[in-house]
């Protein structure tokens, strides 16, 4: 299990096990970890050329001790700092008797020329209509560039992207952090630093001269670390680090944020302004909840943990969790010799109209691709559904007369009318667990969910979300977790919210932290997709598990199928693609813990 917790959470892990160590102990081992990712990006650290962009915070101590560790090693390190008369004194002095330089940041803010970090809402020079470049194959998540000497980019070691943890890596709770805790994302100032000899030439011509510097040393960079903000840092980045994110994201380097992408908020996950767009991330002594969930996990690229020593000061229950394939396994149903249908668990699907008798097939086949016993039909589709999967149980309603089931799906395709309204009543009715979707979510009544006994989950895209809440769609797109919490304690129910990041909020009561699953791919962005997730869901709820896992686990599986099912270069996909992957997916998933 991979688990994420909060910034106060983790601040106060660090805390206690400073209290532990020797001064500075703990940035030393930030810093540690944070060259060692940085070794790795470069492939070959001497003679390359690193670029810090150092705020006031503990964050640009990490990067100031780590640019003297590569210096050591033969790399041309150039610190530009943005707060010359806040910067952490020891770390300085530590890059320039490492053979590093450092330069004062310019007081000017972007310049009127239409750059700006992608994902802004200016045009960036070189893409059209003023998008980020983006590449396929060897591009890190989000950005343009490919992380040079890995496969597909990822930061090495890493999984899919991801380094769940550094084995044996350098730990990190940087020691005595002495600089002052980050406020508001970046920050600005002029004259010396502490300890240090800089002077920047009064007037307009110091300010452009200081400006070429720094540019100049973004331009020339192979490799440059974000150290300007860090999990303390709240809201967009401010002008003059958002105009060296801009000169760094028009470079050809590498960008490495350090602890998380400065701009992006820790703890929710939103970007509320301008922000670092990393192709890589080393995140220190716990992930961040913040790193795993869209928009923030769109700017982080490869996230690599380095494991700082604060597992045995942090709690037991993380504020976000995300299940890997061990995990799964352990919550997917096997049947035993003695296990009949029922004992595996009998779905009711009720979904498909004249008008959509596809969504009835979808969900009918994630229901039988999902560990199902049987599958029971009831709609008005049951001809389509029985030419496609002869082993389906058809009735012709309503619900409480088709026969017995331990979980009812329903709403895929299922329309508006009369008698779609009725089968939803009769299935709200029913003691047994219920997943909701599509159509079922437009004719839901909130008092009707929040009434019922057995468990219910709901599974809206954020549109869906968006009118179950009374809100706009972007605002449940900036904000997922609180939307999806919001979610849950509105209606009394498991809500699983899907997306680029696939959200689940147990239902009031419920015990565990919201779980964000890490499997999928945007070739999932297809008609039918969510009718397959939907039987897939249904049918582990009929198989026993509990409505978190069932959610969290069908997410999973769903992600893991689209993968499959878009192939390894990744390509277009159908729903029925996806459903037929279902099975290859679990078969991978119970080998490679088996």
């Amino acid at each position: 299990m991979r688990t994420a917790y909060s910034v106060g959470t983790v601040r106060g892990a660090e805390r206690e096990l400073m209290g532990r160590l020797p001064e500075g102990a703990l940035m030393q081992r930030a810093a540690a970890g944070l060259a060692a990712a940085a070794a790795d990006l470069l492939g070959r650290v001497y003679g390359a050329r690193v670029t810090l962009l150092v705020g006031s915070g503990d964050n640009g101590g990490d990067a100031l001790y780590a640019g003297a560790r590569l210096a050591r090693r033969g790399a041309g390190v150039t610190a530009v700092l943005l707060a010359p008369d806040r910067t952490h004194p020891a770390g300085l002095a530590a890059l320039r008797a490492a053979g590093g330089r450092a330069i004062p940041a310019t007081g000017r803010a972007i310049p009127a020329t239409g750059r700006a970090i992608p994902a802004t809402g200016r045009a960036i020079p070189g893409t059209p209509g003023g998008a980020s470049s983006e590449t396929s194959g060897g591009a890190i998540s989000g950005s343009g560039r490919a992380v040079p000497g890995t496969p597909g980019g990822a930061v090495p070691g890493s999984t899919g992207g991801v380094v769940p943890e550094t084995p044996g890596g350098a730990s990190r709770p940087a020691g005595a952090r002495t600089g002052p805790r980050e406020g508001a994302s970046g920050s600005s100032g002029g004259g010396s630093p502490s300890g240090g000899q800089l002077r920047t030439a009064p007037g307009p011509t110091g300010v452009e001269d200081a400006a070429r510097d720094a540019e100049r040393a973004l331009a020339r960079a192979d490799l440059v670390v974000d150290g300007i903000v860090g999990i303390g840092g709240r809201g967009g980045l401010r002008p003059e680090a958002e105009w060296l994110a801009c000169v760094a994201r028009d470079g050809r380097a590498v960008v490495l944020a350090v602890d998380l992408p400065s701009g992006v908020d820790a703890d929710t996950g939103e970007v509320q302004g301008p922000a670092i767009r990393a192709d890589a991330t080393v995140t220190f002594g716990a992930y961040k909840p913040g790193l795993l969930v869209d928009p923030a996990a769109e700017h982080t690229g490869a996230l690599r943990l380095v494991d700082i020593g604060l597992d045995p000061y942090l709690p037991g229950t993380p504020d976000v969790e995300a299940l890997q394939h061990a995990d799964v396994a352990e919550r997917l149903p096997v049947p035993s010799a003695e296990s009949d249908k029922y004992r595996r668990g009998v779905v009711g699907v009720v979904a498909g109209s004249a008008r959509y008798p596809g969504a009835a097939v979808l969900a009918v086949a994630g229901a039988l691709h999902g560990g199902a016993g049987a599958v029971r039909y009831v709609g008005p589709a049951a001809d389509a559904v029985i030419a496609r999967f002869p082993e389906t149980l058809v009735h012709a309603g309503p619900p409480a007369k088709a026969g017995r089931v331990q979980a009812w799906v329903i709403g895929p395709g299922l329309g508006d009318s009369a008698d779609a309204r009725r089968s939803l009543e009769d299935v709200l009715a029913s003691d047994v667990p219920v997943l909701v979707d599509a159509d079922g979510l437009r004719l839901l009544d909130r008092a009707r969910v929040r009434a019922r006994r057995a468990p219910t989950v709901l599974t809206p895209h954020a549109g869906e979300a968006a009118a179950l809440l009374g809100v706009e769609r972007g605002e449940v797109e900036s904000a997922r977790l609180a939307a999806v919490r919001r979610l849950a304690a509105e209606y009394g129910a498991t809500a699983l919210l899907k997306g680029s990041t696939t959200l689940v909020a147990p239902a009031p009561g419920q015990a565990g932290p919201v779980r964000v699953n890490p499997t999928g791919t945007g070739w999932l962005a297809t008609a039918g997709s969510g009718d397959v997730l939907s039987g897939l869901g249904g049918a582990l709820l009929a198989a026993g598990l509990e409505a978190r896992d069932a959610a969290s686990v069908a997410a999973y599986v769903h992600g893991l199928a689209g993968r499959f099912a878009a192939g390894r270069d990744g390509g277009p996909v159908g729903a029925s693609d996806v459903a037929a992957a279902l099975a290859p997916a679990w078969r991978d998933i119970t080998s490679a813990t088996g």
